[in-house]
């Protein structure tokens, strides 16, 4: 019988929007991991640490080198058997580590049906035929795009950006302005799914802009940030203020220079998160990330929709076609993380402050549970669960054992841990102002309907 407690090695991808070197954090936790030939190159960019069974990436047990979906495939029990029966024998999510030095694309990822539906058309693009709601936990101050704003923020941009109104067009843009006047904030059925439509109408109209007219467009935006970015602000404008927004365009023009991204912001709001801050998408919600390191989990998918701040494949009319247009204020969209009910903190791990808490999405596929030790011999026991776990260490150093399996764990070390096991996390680092051993532990566990997830 496999003892469910693996250390991984894991794969990291270099895309362009990566950090440098040994600032990426993807690149550093790789790094922890012998594996053969991985070095960190000072010159090139580390965007994505990833740990899970996905067939693009998977990552392997370090000792015997075997994939992690090998491993779980042969044996159910490391899943559980419901996680096995009902995920098809892999593991239901994917974890990430993103360290994004510049804009990644402004994308969304498709739900369940129009996943199976781009896969069979082109699998290429979609290369397998799940969804991807995906959870964001910052390890370094986060920001990026995400969901489209309060309906009055963009209508308050339509009439004080010129350059920003040209894209939309008069008739578009007096359209969207006389369905939604007065019914910005409504709550009616009728009146959502009219906002709605004008905001799909005037979204796609800018992301259907030919090249030349978004040229001398971004001109104008360009002057107006650096003169006038107040304008940007002003009553009934974004809480953010404007000089943020004006420094962003600047900032993003700089990464991708006339691009329809420019003008995809002042759509969507802009977000920013502090360490342990946390946000979650649904499939076909819109986003696009801008700078930060940061715990990324998701549903097992590598599906990706895009349509600007990007080299690669666009696929515009899918994009425009498949978006929710939900339109909310960001703090709808940050998670508040509740205390994880299901650990023991020993009496050191108390008097010092550590603490484990938990997102928890609304989705069955996942919840991470992020947990501090801020003393050495501080302790955290998890009670089994019926599924399985990957654990990260993000910072400091100490011990992880199941049974009497024993092991070191330091910052980027990743362990599986398999279902029913009882986990035990022991630190040999003391706060010293901040926090001792840090550890994220991504896991499912499926439970009766009618019941919490948990």
């Amino acid at each position: 019988m496999q003892v469910p407690l693996i250390r991984l090695q894991c794969g990291v991808n270099s895309y362009d929007w990566g950090k440098i070197g040994k600032t990426s954090a993807a690149a550093k936790y790789a790094a922890a991991t012998p594996s053969g030939d991985f070095s960190v190159q000072e010159e090139k960019p580390y965007a994505e640490l990833w740990m899970g069974t996905h067939p693009s990436l998977p990552s392997k047990d370090l000792e015997t080198q075997r994939s992690l979906l090998d491993l779980v495939q042969d044996n159910q029990a490391l899943l559980s058997k419901d996680v096995a029966e009902r995920y098809e024998n892999k593991l239901p999510f994917l974890f990430k580590v993103l360290s994004i030095g510049k804009a990644l694309s402004i994308q969304a990822h498709p739900n369940k049906k129009l996943a199976e539906q781009l896969h069979a058309k082109d699998p290429k693009n979609y290369p397998d035929d799940n969804h991807k709601p995906e959870m964001t936990i910052a390890v370094t101050p986060f920001d990026g795009l995400c969901g489209f704003r309060p309906l009055g923020e963009i209508l308050h941009f339509l009439q004080t950006v010129p350059s920003f109104r040209k894209l939309v067009g008069e008739e578009e843009a007096k359209n969207f302005e006389s369905t939604i006047k007065g019914k910005e904030t409504s709550e009616k059925e009728e009146d959502v799914q009219t906002n709605k439509k004008a905001l799909q109408s005037a979204f796609t109209k800018v992301m259907n802009t030919d090249k030349d007219t978004l040229s001398s467009a971004t001109e104008e935006l360009l002057h107006a940030a650096k003169t006038e970015g107040a304008s940007f602000a002003g009553e009934g404008g974004p809480s953010n203020g404007g000089k943020e927004l004006a420094d962003l365009v600047i900032r993003l023009n700089s990464q991708f220079p006339a691009d329809i991204g420019l003008f995809v912001q002042f759509f969507l709001n802009y977000v920013t998160l502090e360490i342990g801050e946390a946000m979650f998408l649904k499939a076909d919600d819109i986003h696009a990330y801008l700078s930060g390191d940061i715990i990324e989990c998701m549903a097992s998918s590598d599906n990706v929709v895009r349509a600007g701040f990007t080299p690669k494949f666009k696929d515009v009319s899918t994009l425009t076609e498949m978006l929710t247009y939900s339109y909310a204020p960001i703090s709808e969209q940050k998670m508040t993380p509740v205390d994880y009910p299901y650990v023991t903190l020993s009496a050191a791990a108390y008097s010092s402050s550590s603490s484990s808490i938990l997102y928890d999405p609304p989705i069955p596929e996942f919840a991470v549970v992020r947990t501090s030790l801020n003393k050495t011999g501080a302790k955290a026991t998890f009670d089994g669960i019926q599924g399985p776990s990957i654990v990260l260490c993000t910072k400091g150093k100490g011990y992880i054992s199941v049974g009497p399996k024993k092991e070191k764990i330091e910052e980027g070390y990743v362990f599986f841990v398999g279902a029913t096991a009882e986990l035990v996390i022991e630190s040999e680092t003391d706060a010293d102002g901040g926090e001792g051993l840090v550890t994220f532990k991504a896991f499912c566990e499926i439970v009766d309907e009618g019941k919490e997830k948990l």
